[in-house]
């Protein structure tokens, strides 16, 4: 049951922001009262199958229980639906918003009304909202199933398959089908599932939002979109349908539109009992007649239909909601009828006006200090922080169900993490409080202890110390997991299982390192509060305690760190390379992977390249299910010469490895990544001098058998046998850092891995529509390279991600027509995306820890930057 005042989470997904306090009224009123009187349930039908019901008065107008159901989908464009039902004479009617509901639906308990879409706008970008753009997809989806909207077989296809990828995500062959044969979204399904199928392999990596965009853009260029036909006759007798839409009265014969009269060539419309009468204005071309005649089936269906006409052409064509008529002294001719509510141009100018008063108050509500923002981004990194503690817990809490765990792995795991989860736990509690006052209407006038947290972390710090038993045996802890997988197929099977859930959004082990990296982020944050602070200041004392405490407790668990990072990346390849066996052992040391491509017989090949310390793999990109890449190749270190070619091949970035009296010609896709390529395998051959023995034939049998013919592979040959730790991993792995590299045709060093854990964030971005001037306040969190969208930091997993590796970053330039301040903008070749910040603090500090993914670190540059002043 459903009371006035009560929103719902209906439609909690990206592009389903708060209300922000935007509502569908007109500024400065509120939503109509409820009269007094008798409550009455009303059911009504939502669009995604949904029933509700609502208590309204039996005196209430239609408009108050509109505005309810509008309320309770937090719904902010909510002009473009309308709420229908059945009439006593079996005809599907429009809820009339300025009658009593008890004047127009004579059983209100035994009637269940419907909120559909009522106007549908010729653009779908002119739907500012997501979320309306959500549930304009979901009428799509019911249009299509009842076969009202027809189309033909590819239109139809290309529908669903967007429709399966915002239902199910990315497309996996076995789940697709399966998907297929228990759900039917058109008619006729079973004969087109492979054309389905084949359009769904295509969306890979489009989030629902995108596919809710891509599937109204699809749908709002056929002839029959929003189309509710009317039956009807010429004066001739035959059999038509009359129809009307953004642009006017349309003629239908069967579902072939016939004939099309614009708004602005008709002058009236009217009826007269059965006869619908459409005058057009006088034209000098026209030789037919200026009016036209419909015959339809009774007065009632010639009354509706023209109310939808008069409404339609009031919300596409007027400025302003047209005034009411006023009542004549004696006698009235005529209906009374007018079109309630604001029309299309009211909605927009209204929601880009209040996004407008929204972004002003958004950034200038909280203090603007640099020791707040600095302390508010503590806060924001804690929440995600502490999130990810919990997401270790849930996975115990897995683990504790499983005879295959080992105990003493179950008691390591929780010895290690929960004294850790209930310190954070602890702490974040005190940093919402403490930032709740700070940002209090007396901040201004508080001194001293609301506006620091230097003894907060003070005694953090203190805390943690006592706690660097925890912390020293997390390494032990991915250790001892891994070593339990290779020994039980089961529990590898159950960790893959969790790393597939939305909330493990980055790797079960990154997950598992997080506080050692939470450790460089508190050294950062303090660095920074003592460079801000002068030595005088009350904060001043507490932050540079904590600073050492913390440093001390780094340096003691950095080497371990530096190690067990190694480790997990190793373990990370793994998974991701098809043909390589023990590839994480002792020594072993990942410095760089990524593209290059390989000059033969036929050209340039594109290959992923992994570089070693002891050896460099190169590979081809399966499509096997698990999107692994097939190792050809391995090439010792020991002895390689490395020399720049380009004027020998004539090939630009080119350079020559030499080997064993073997050469391999390879080429950079820049000048800049051809560099540290070559500086990175420079450094790789000396270290391999040092290692002895370390390097062994990697490659497994199967794979040793394809080295010579790889130039020649098709897809078929990818899909090779799974060896060693790969066995049984359908795990799809289109998105670790490997396949970013592959598709942006860039690579990635260890010490680009390095300097990402230290560049880390969260907080509240505003992202730019892509098609308006609207703003959207999304959670973000930068990690792993890569930006996860949620809509509030409470989300338990995220609504849409954006690797960011071969992006660039930049200012928004006056020629973009932002306007706005602390703007950013991303841009990878013709994906462009803006986003906002609240401060000119954060972004200076989105601008930097993105530049840290989005530009691969030369090691030489590195060094020369953190050398002392």
């Amino acid at each position: 049951m459903v009371e006035q005042g009560q929103t719902s989470l209906a439609g909690q997904r990206l592009g389903a922001p708060e209300t922000l306090g935007i509502s569908t009224l007109e500024p400065g009123h509120k939503p109509p009262a409820m009269p007094p009187g008798r409550l009455v349930p009303i059911r009504v039908l939502l669009l995604d199958d949904s029933e509700e019901i609502f208590d309204i008065s039996h005196r209430a107008s239609g408009r108050v229980l509109f505005e309810t159901v509008c309320l309770h989908l937090n719904l902010i464009e909510g002009d473009y639906f309308g709420l229908e039902f059945q009439s006593h004479h079996r005809k599907m009617v429009w809820l009339d918003l300025l009658k009593p509901i008890r004047k127009q639906i004579t059983r209100p308990k035994h009637t269940v009304l419907r909120f559909v879409v009522k106007f549908f706008p010729p653009d779908h970008s002119l739907l500012l909202e997501e979320l309306t753009r959500y549930l304009f997809a979901l009428q799509v989806r019911q249009d299509l199933a009842s076969g009202r909207l027809t189309c033909s077989d590819a239109s139809a296809s290309l529908l669903v398959s967007h429709i399966i990828q915002s239902e199910i995500g990315d497309f996996e062959e076995t789940q697709c089908r399966q998907h297929l044969l228990n759900t039917n979204y058109i008619p006729d399904q079973m004969a087109l599932m492979d054309k389905i199928m084949e359009f769904h392999h295509k969306h890979i990596g489009q989030t629902p939002a995108e596919s809710d965009y891509r599937l109204l853009e699809v749908a709002s260029r056929l002839e029959m979109y929003g189309i509710r036909l009317h039956p009807a006759k010429d004066r001739e007798g035959t059999k038509l349908s009359l129809a009307v839409a953004h642009g006017g009265v349309l003629v239908f014969q069967g579902h072939n539109r016939i004939n099309n009269f614009n708004w602005s060539k008709i002058r009236k419309l009217s009826f007269k009992r059965r006869r619908f009468l459409i005058k057009l204005r006088a034209d000098p071309s026209n030789i037919n007649q200026d009016t036209l005649e419909f015959l339809m089936a009774s007065r009632d269906c010639c009354k509706m239909f023209w109310k939808v006409c008069v409404e339609y052409h009031a919300f596409f064509r007027l400025f302003e909601e047209p005034r009411p008529k006023p009542k004549p002294v004696l006698f009235s001719r005529g209906s009374s009828f007018r079109f309630s509510g604001r029309t299309q141009k009211q909605v927009i100018d209204y929601f880009v006006l209040m996004t407008c008063i929204v972004l002003r108050v958004f950034v200038q509500n909280c203090p603007t200090d640099n020791a707040y923002c600095i302390a508010k981004e503590l806060l924001c990194t804690e929440r995600t922080y502490l999130k990810d503690l919990e997401l270790i817990t849930s996975f115990q809490g897995v683990l504790d169900k499983e005879d295959c765990v080992p105990e003493a792995l179950k008691t390591l795991l929780s010895s290690t993490y929960e004294p850790l989860h209930s310190h954070h736990t602890h702490f974040l509690q005190e940093l919402e409080e403490r930032l709740s006052l700070w940002e209090g209407p007396c901040s201004t006038e508080v001194k001293g202890e609301m506006q620091r947290i230097g003894d907060l972390l003070l005694k953090s710090a203190q805390e943690l110390k006592a706690l660097s038993g925890q912390l020293q045996m997390i390494s032990e802890c991915v250790f001892a997991l891994e070593r339990a997988c290779v020994a039980s197929r089961r529990l590898e099977c159950v960790c893959r299982e969790f790393e597939l859930q939305k909330v493990c959004y980055i790797p079960l082990n990154v997950f598992l390192l997080s506080p050692l990296h939470r450790l460089l982020h508190y050294r950062q944050i303090l660095d920074r509060l003592c460079k801000h602070y002068p030595p005088t200041h009350t904060d001043y004392s507490d932050c540079r305690a904590a600073l050492d405490d913390v440093c001390e407790l780094e340096a003691a668990l950095r080497p371990g760190l530096e190690q067990i990072e190694n480790y997990q990346k190793l373990l990370e390849l793994q998974k991701d390379l098809i043909g390589v066996e023990h590839l994480a052992v002792a020594g072993r040391q990942l410095i760089r992977l990524g593209c290059l491509s390989k000059l033969s017989g036929k050209g340039l090949q594109q290959r992923m390249f992994f570089l070693f310390n002891d050896v460099l793999l190169y590979s081809t990109r399966g499509i096997t299910s698990a999107n692994q890449f097939t190792v050809h190749r391995q090439l010792p270190l020991h002895g390689m010469t490395i020399r720049e070619s380009e004027d020998e091949w004539g090939v630009p970035h080119s350079f020559t490895l030499m080997v064993q009296q073997q050469s391999l010609v390879v080429a950079a896709c820049s000048e800049s990544e051809m560099e540290k390529w070559m500086e990175d395998l420079k450094m790789a051959v000396d270290m391999a001098e040092e290692c002895n023995g370390l390097t062994a034939d990697l490659l497994s049998t199967r794979a040793s058998e394809v080295v010579e013919s790889e130039d020649d592979l098709c897809g078929s040959r990818t899909s090779l046998p799974r060896n060693g730790n790969n066995s049984g991993n359908t795990l799809n792995r289109g998105n670790t850092t490997a396949h970013v590299c592959w598709h942006r045709n860039t690579s990635v060093s260890m010490l680009d891995f390095s300097i990402a854990i230290e560049n880390q964030l969260s907080g509240n971005l505003l992202r730019k529509f892509k098609n308006s001037n609207g703003w959207q306040k999304l959670w973000v969190v930068f990690t792993n390279f890569t930006l996860f969208f949620y809509k509030t930091h409470e989300d338990e997993y995220p609504l849409a991600s954006l690797p960011l590796l071969g992006y660039s970053v930049t200012h928004a330039g006056e020629s973009e027509n932002i306007h706005k301040d602390h703007v950013f903008k991303l841009h990878f070749k013709s994906h462009i995306y803006y986003f906002r910040t609240e401060s000119e603090y954060f972004f200076e500090r989105w601008m930097t820890v993105i530049r840290s993914a989005t530009v691969s670190a030369s090691r030489t540059r590195y060094l020369n930057r953190t050398e002392p002043d």
